[in-house]
């Protein structure tokens, strides 16, 4: 059994950990290719997975073959995206709950995404979510984007605590080796279209945000379950 961690603070990542919009994203991908003649497999999601627009789509030309700009790609894919999400997008299970929680016990907290500011704000205002976090985090506040630990260095510093100190809950092995190489208690929360990845790396592994051993860690320790 691991010791309990001293949180004072909890960081979200926002694709496929708050919002799932990796399934979202998954049929769009998978249009786009089609559009070309192509395939979507795991490895070039898993590819593509937490990192920044620009760096996935780099990954996905190398990957395919595919001659269009970025930019072509980049809008293509938003309007794909925009076209299914309004039939299917919402947050994920346990996602409100967690909230409540946190915002119970006055833990401050942030959001970290690979994804541009603008989107993040139009997904999170969707769902009445962006007020409730004072620190957010985007693709263009850091220089480098993850796995590179910088955007949760940034995040511990805005929230006035130490790296060791945060809780950040990340769906991808992208993320989750961000905030691990920043220090802090990394939780992953793989989803169907993560779980290929390499997750050895994490403080704790969870299938989902209602997971007991998550919550656990922000309850009062004598009411806790053991950490595996």
């Amino acid at each position: 059994m691991r010791s309990r961690p001293e949180i004072r603070a909890v960081v979200f990542d926002m694709d496929g950990l708050m919002l799932n919009t990796e399934d979202v994203f998954d049929l769009a991908g998978k249009q786009l290719l089609q559009r070309r003649g192509r395939e979507m497999t795991d490895d070039i999601r898993h590819a593509m997975l937490g990192r920044r627009a620009n760096e996935a789509f780099l990954v996905l030309k190398r990957m395919t073959g595919i001659e269009d700009d970025i930019a072509v790609l980049m809008r293509e894919t938003e309007e794909l995206f925009n076209a299914i999400a309004v039939h299917c997008l919402d947050t994920m299970p346990g996602l409100l709950h967690l909230l409540e929680l946190i915002e119970g016990l006055e833990l401050p907290k942030a959001v970290a995404t690979s994804s541009p500011r603008s989107y993040m704000t139009t997904l999170l205002q969707r769902f009445d979510l962006l007020h409730r976090f004072p620190v957010t985090l985007t693709a263009e506040d850091v220089t480098h984007g993850k796995p590179h630990p910088e955007i949760y260095r940034e995040a511990a510093r805005q929230l006035g605590v130490e790296t060791h100190q945060m809780l950040v809950l990340e769906d991808s092995e992208t993320g989750t080796r961000a905030a691990a190489a920043a220090g802090a208690f990394a939780v992953s929360v793989p989803n169907r279209h993560t779980a290929i990845g390499d997750f050895s790396m994490c403080s704790l592994r969870v299938t989902s945000l209602h997971d007991e051993h998550l919550l656990s860690l922000l309850r009062d320790p004598r009411d806790s379950v053991p950490i595996p």
